[in-house]
């Protein structure tokens, strides 16, 4: 029989996936890549409704990514972190049926870290608003899109301190500010203010709120405290409100620039901003801060995460001096090492050439 017209059509698959992630307050960057693995999962099977397919079909599909595709374990789990949700979350499937598929193990790696040398090297080949921006990475251990999406209002310069508002896994903590940054920072945001002025002239100077706050407080969006600390560049008009708005810097831009610096500095690492945060936690527990004291600056929910900076206490493997060095005397090569003192003239500094 043909469906009752005045009945509503049962909503279409993706709009139920987009649902049931916002309703869970799932961030927008997971639900899109969530909704770009349903949409690969469904094309790699002929375009077949999931509820025709299970759990062997999952298998086959995170086994043509890692075979073939040769993607990275990480990745894998986030392909199976989303048929997890589309199954249980909307599907209703019972998590009993998928018990058996198995998670990649992902490597255990050393983070890429720099010396304070380097750090100042590539701080030095950036360029302001960048500059700015890399120096809260490594000053205040931020999260590249923690540091772009910083609001007027979540930084206090008198008291020094940086409010990072809902970070990974919707959390918020406090991030130190340096005090070598005050200055810039409040001549940065004298600048900042004069832009938003020239908008809110244009009538435009509107920013993206949190939530429903515009419902709240409809003007909240033009309003200096909400302002980004490091807008775009460009305006851009917002079609559903019709608010000519600014976003804030785009995090690609900044990852350019970290990127160039590095290639200027000459530095032989892979670095990336995210090589930023972790020279701030390592440079604080060779500074003999606790670990403890760490996880919360770096927001870690598990302790067991910032755990692997420790790597920096067992330098020359787990702290042996190897025999090597014993067997034929200091090395007779161009390393530069710390100037001793010449046993034949005290108090004077050898001539290293």
């Amino acid at each position: 029989m043909p469906s009752d017209p005045t009945e509503p059509a049962e909503p279409r698959l993706f709009d139920r996936v987009r649902g049931a992630l916002r309703v869970r307050r799932y961030s927008p960057r997971t639900e899109r890549a969530y909704l770009g693995w349903i949409r690969r999962f469904i094309l790699h099977h002929g375009k077949r409704h999931p509820r025709d397919l299970g759990p062997d079909h999952i298998t086959q599909f995170l086994t043509e990514l890692a075979t073939h595709q040769k993607v990275s374990a990480s990745t894998q789990n986030q392909a199976l972190a989303a048929l997890l949700f589309l199954y249980v979350d909307v599907l209703g499937v019972q998590i009993a049926t998928l018990g058996e598929l198995v998670r990649a193990k992902r490597p255990h790696r050393i983070p890429v870290v720099l010396s304070a040398g380097e750090v100042a090297a590539l701080l030095a080949q950036l360029r302001e608003p960048f500059h700015l921006i890399a120096s809260l990475l490594y000053g205040g251990g931020l999260r590249l899109l923690e540091a772009a999406r910083l609001r007027v209002k979540d930084v206090d310069l008198e008291r020094g301190e940086i409010s990072v508002r809902d970070g990974k896994g919707r959390r918020d903590r406090v991030a130190p500010l340096p005090e070598r940054l005050r200055g810039p920072l409040r001549h940065h945001l004298t600048r900042v203010r004069d832009l938003h002025q020239e908008d809110l002239r244009a009538g435009a100077g509107w920013v993206e709120t949190p939530d429903a706050l515009h419902l709240k407080y409809p003007n909240a969006g033009r309003d200096w405290p909400w302002q980004w600390i490091f807008p775009a560049t460009r305006r851009y008009h917002h079609p559903e409100t019709g608010q000519g708005r600014r976003h804030h810097l785009h995090e690609t831009a900044i990852q350019r620039a970290v990127r160039t610096a590095t290639l200027q500095a000459g530095i032989p690492k892979p670095v990336h901003c995210h090589t930023l945060r972790h020279s701030f936690a390592t440079h604080l527990l060779e500074r003999g801060y606790d670990i403890r004291t760490i996880q919360e600056l770096l927001g870690h929910r598990d302790v067991s995460t910032t755990m692997i900076y420790t790597h920096v206490l067992n330098r020359g493997g787990l702290g042996v001096r190897s025999p090597l060095d014993d067997l034929f005397g200091p090395p007779a090569d161009d390393t530069p090492r710390r100037p001793q003192l010449n046993p034949r003239r005290p108090g004077r500094p050898p001539d290293i050439r």
